[in-house]
């Protein structure tokens, strides 16, 4: 009896230990603003939209197996992606977790995460933000072609006006996580400046003792 009131305890504690980790791995961590938390968490929010319409054509019968897989791999790829936006707020984005063998637990180098983080915000902005208003005011698509007759914003009605609400927050993804970026080097480039002057000795001294 006690042994299986043990294994239903453990295994009533492992929801409450996981959710315990999660919060301690996503919060916030000090020194970030309330502004960039909401900065943070608007990413994904900003992205799930347009993610959402696509899954009504991957399920559509015309759609063969290819293409459904593509739709529903892009639309989890960019959910996936829009989050790592949190990494720049939270502890894991300047520790490693623990799951990852040999950098368990290590500091993550402030290039590894800024310069990806930056070239995203670049790449993002240029489609979704600058090329997104460009094609919109030429009536072209991204590639520069003219729409064909089934393109949703040609459709008119509530099927184009649905298709501007779930795809026009996509332009805010570059800036926003530009944003992000650009805090998080100042944050860990202030972190290194701190420890650098709470060394007590300068190494010159250390030498010569």
């Amino acid at each position: 009896m006690s042994s299986a009131a043990h294994r239903d305890n453990s295994v009533a504690a492992r929801p409450g230990r996981f959710r315990v980790a999660w919060q301690a791995a996503h919060e916030p961590l000090p020194g970030v603003s309330p502004r960039l938390r909401l900065t943070a968490y608007a990413v994904p929010l900003v992205v799930l939209p347009s993610s959402l319409w696509r899954l009504p054509v991957a399920f559509d019968q015309g759609s063969g197996w290819g293409e459904r897989l593509y739709i529903l791999s892009l639309s989890v790829v960019s959910e996936l992606l829009a989050f790592t936006a949190i990494g720049l707020i939270a502890r894991w984005g300047e520790v490693f977790p623990r799951w990852i063998p040999g950098l368990s637990g290590s500091r993550v180098p402030t290039k590894a995460a800024v310069i990806p983080a930056a070239l995203g915000a670049t790449i993002l902005t240029l489609a979704f933000t600058v090329l997104a208003i460009v094609n919109e005011i030429q009536g072209t698509t991204i590639r520069g072609d003219d729409r064909p007759s089934n393109f949703p914003a040609e459709a008119g009605g509530w099927e184009a006006a649905w298709f501007y609400v779930c795809y026009t927050p996509l332009i805010l993804w570059g800036p926003l996580l530009a944003v992000l970026t650009l805090a998080y080097y100042k944050r860990r480039r202030g972190t290194r400046r701190g420890t650098a002057q709470q060394d007590p000795e300068p190494a010159s001294r250390v030498q010569f003792r």
